[in-house]
């Protein structure tokens, strides 16, 4: 009996084993053991965002210039800063194509990209076309209201759209000129007429250099088949000429520079197009416009800021600036407080 009674209980003993086996494999949770570490103070708190977390995005640049090559540039680096390694960029030029935009970010839409940057005012236009889902920020884009035709427009388009523009104070532009031609008395104003942007720049110019005493006439192409005429009409009728930040020219501007070299003046509205065509110019960093997006849309990713509240930024300082080799060859010398345009 005593060997039968030791029998049963190592049994008994067996079962209990494997029915609190059982438990343990079950819904409720285990407790810490050597295969699971209980979090230490260097592993984050689970309520805290993924580390290494990705992202995709997108960017559509219309045109492969200097101005928008630093910008783009910008944008990655400051973005890289932030997330390294955590973000893979899809890249997509338009190389001055505008409907060409619309093909980039409506790939960028079928991929689900996590945010598209819009690198100037057709790729903006395009990608608030294609959605009004996922957030859009755009970068050397002028005037957000034009570009996309709200009127009373307050700073904050309201929508899944924000961004930085490169807007230099219009005034302070056509005070340049004053500056170095007080005494001149025609200005032609050189920009192309399918970019909204440039028009609107060119009416403010215009009405501020006209307050000063100048005569003004607008000379719009509408692409580069008329650009060189339009340009050659503009030099043969004007004093001085006048661009905006155009995307057109800043992707041409060895056309306009093969007329006016040497001839007359050519002012403009970013050191892009000085460098290659210009005298002077009231310069922005577009590489630190592009840092600017950049951090906006590390803000939007981590959930950090909601992009239909965030207001358009502008670049906080601007620099006069003027092209020694053009300046030369005319004879001027730039006025105090210029600064040179760096050959690189």
């Amino acid at each position: 009996m005593k060997k039968l009674s030791k029998i049963a209980a190592l049994a008994l003993a067996a079962a209990l084993s494997v029915s609190l086996a059982a438990c343990g494999s079950g819904s409720a949770s285990p407790s810490p053991s050597a295969s699971t570490p209980a979090p230490s103070a260097s592993q984050p708190a689970e309520s805290a965002p993924a580390a290494g977390e990705k992202y995709v995005v997108g960017i559509c640049q219309l045109a492969p210039h200097v101005a928008l090559d630093a910008a783009t540039q910008g944008f990655k680096d400051a973005i890289e800063e932030a997330l390294p390694g955590q973000v893979e960029f899809k890249d997509g030029n338009a190389a001055g194509d505008s409907p060409t935009c619309a093909t980039i970010v409506n790939g960028f839409v079928s991929d689900g990209v996590d945010l598209i940057m819009a690198n100037a005012t057709p790729a903006l236009q395009a990608a608030a076309s294609a959605t009004g889902d996922i957030p859009v920020l755009g970068t050397s884009v002028t005037e957000y209201g034009v570009a996309l035709g709200i009127d009373g427009f307050t700073g904050t388009v309201g929508t899944n759209v924000s961004g930085t523009s490169d807007l230099a104070p219009l005034d302070q532009q056509a005070a340049m000129i004053k500056e170095w031609f007080p005494d001149a008395k025609t200005v032609g104003l050189l920009y192309c007429s399918a970019e909204p942007n440039s028009q609107y720049q060119v009416d403010v110019v215009q009405a501020e250099l006209e307050k000063l005493g100048y005569t003004c006439t607008q000379y719009p192409f509408s692409d580069t088949n008329d650009m060189a005429s339009v340009t050659q009409n503009a030099a043969d009728h004007s004093e001085i000429l006048y661009v905006p930040t155009d995307n057109t020219v800043a992707n041409n501007a060895g056309i306009v520079d093969n007329i006016c070299h040497g001839k007359l003046p050519v002012f403009t509205g970013e050191e892009g197009i000085c460098a290659g065509c210009g005298v002077a110019t009231l310069s922005i960093s577009y590489y630190d416009l592009g840092v600017a997006t950049g951090k906006m849309a590390v803000k939007i990713l981590t959930g950090e800021s909601n992009v239909s509240e965030m207001p358009i930024e502008y670049a906080p300082q601007f620099t006069k600036k003027f092209n020694e080799a053009i300046c030369a060859d005319l004879g001027l010398t730039p006025p105090d407080g210029y600064e040179v345009i760096s050959a690189g």
